[in-house]
């Protein structure tokens, strides 16, 4: 316990799934947590499940002004931040034949070019020290069918990750990366798929997981506090893949 007490945490997209779980274990940490979503009823909804010291605050990353409001919504709340979990994203499956426009754009500005302007806003009121931890995926690590944009802007985000590790080295500020592999939470509701495509997706996701089983959100949580903290102390430009060993085969 107490792994992060006191420390300011920024966690975009926190109000369900995996940034959820992560808003409740920094605050079980005894962490101050500021979390965004683009919904005042998911909001609220996630704020009345919660215990500790937070703030809640209505953010959309695709949005530039957005990132910069939450970066100082934090602040004027709590002072410097000490850790930035970069959580929010989207996940919309296409063939590559068949994307149109709004396919990209709509991943590129939630996935990408949302957290380079909420990174860029925070780095001036980052403790050094500090780090900051992606959300990515191993989805850029393997080839999954109908996946190509959006395997293309976590693997941008990756690489933007491995900038900031060299651009950020000067202040002592660790930037990691997770990867999740198969994870139960609503996103899979949410690629606009027939509800009988994910069921098959899924399905097949657990069979070829050395585990045979989707990950909880909780142990990504558990994975994201590690680099957070001091046990990460010497642990610094990496991406740690949880997933059950699925990248690896």
């Amino acid at each position: 316990m107490n792994k992060i007490k006191d420390k300011v945490v920024v966690i975009s997209g926190g109000n369900s799934g995996i940034g959820l779980e992560t808003v409740k274990r920094f605050l079980e940490e005894g962490a101050k947590v500021v979390f965004s979503g683009r919904r005042q009823e998911a909001l609220n909804e996630a704020s009345a499940s919660l215990a500790g010291d937070f703030k809640a605050v209505l953010a959309d990353q695709s949005k530039i002004e957005d990132n910069k409001r939450l970066i100082e919504e934090a602040v004027n709340a709590y002072g410097k931040i000490d850790v930035l979990f970069v959580n929010a994203g989207v996940a919309y499956f296409m063939p590559a034949d068949s994307i149109d426009e709004s396919h990209f754009d709509s991943q590129f500005n939630i996935n990408i070019k949302g957290p380079a302007f909420l990174v860029k806003n925070a780095i001036p009121n980052l403790n050094d020290g500090g780090a900051i931890i992606f959300n990515t995926s191993i989805v850029h690590l393997k080839g999954f069918e109908g996946a190509a944009v959006y395997s293309a802007t976590k693997g941008a985000l990756r690489a933007y990750a491995r900038v900031l590790t060299t651009e950020l080295a000067p202040r002592h500020i660790r930037v990691n990366s997770i990867a999740p592999g198969p994870i139960a939470t609503p996103i899979y509701n949410k690629m606009g798929m027939p509800e009988e495509a994910v069921s098959q997706m899924g399905q097949g996701f657990a069979a070829s997981n050395p585990l045979k089983r989707f990950g909880e959100s909780q142990e990504i949580a558990n994975a994201v506090l590690f680099l957070a903290s001091n046990d990460a102390s010497y642990v610094n430009g990496i991406e740690l893949a949880v997933d059950g060993g699925m990248s690896q085969i």
